[in-house]
């Protein structure tokens, strides 16, 4: 058998443990299929790279740039669920048969698709409730605590509201919807620095929205960021 049979085989193996595992957890086919159908895309794009955290960001950053919008949800969840079985980290797939149940497909409901620039020059008009505006508020105070010029609190706090505008309409407000209308609203920026910095600001804006305590700890720190 050559080496790239081996690789193929380690990808397809990888499905195989993945799918048996779902199938245990009593999914059926509304969660293989959509699966199935993007695996099929990413498989061949990793069977020639070595298996590692970094190499399996790149190629995904660069096969979702082929997804359509609407897709992207299930997507990077099926993104995120996969590489455990990829890389053979059986601690992370133990912890993936416990919690299988949490981010179940088919996500029943996302933000619609708009044109990102009609609500990034609207947003600022936009009214907020108590609790988003408590958190915009803490996230603020917080930036200027890190002595953030004004254009960056501008920007991030800017970005912050285009989530929570999106987050709306939705059934419920946990962790998942919040990462629900992440993903959903990644693919509307087109220039990718621009994307990075909404995943930079809705990764620090998370903690004010969930009221952790220690919100302000996770402030400008982050130098690396992945939509995974």
């Amino acid at each position: 058998m050559t080496e790239a049979n081996n690789i193929d085989s380690r990808e397809q193996q990888a499905l195989e443990v993945y799918i048996k595992l779902l199938t245990t957890k009593g999914f059926g086919p509304d969660t293989f299929v959509p699966r199935i159908n993007f695996l099929n895309k990413l498989m061949p794009l990793l069977a020639d790279k070595e298996p590692n955290g970094g190499v399996y960001r790149g190629v995904i950053e660069n096969l979702m740039d082929t997804i359509p919008a609407e897709d992207w949800p299930e997507s990077l969840v099926i993104s995120r669920e996969y590489f455990p079985f990829w890389i053979n980290d059986l601690k992370a797939v133990s912890m993936l048969s416990k919690s299988a149940t949490v981010d179940a497909l088919p996500i029943n409901w996302q933000p619609e698709n708009v044109v990102l620039g009609d609500l990034w020059h609207s947003v600022d008009q936009e009214k907020f409730g108590t609790t988003d505006s408590w958190a915009l508020k803490a996230y603020t105070k917080a930036l200027r605590f890190e002595n953030a010029d004004q254009t960056l609190i501008d920007t991030r706090l800017k970005l912050a509201k285009i989530l929570l505008v999106r987050m709306r309409d939705a059934p419920d407000k946990n962790n998942k919807i919040y990462r629900t209308v992440v993903d959903a609203t990644l693919p509307l920026f087109e220039v990718k620095k621009n994307r990075r910095l909404f995943l930079v600001v809705v990764r620090e804006f998370f903690h004010f929205w969930a009221g952790n305590p220690d919100a302000d700890k996770y402030i400008l720190n982050s130098n690396t960021v992945s939509m995974l």
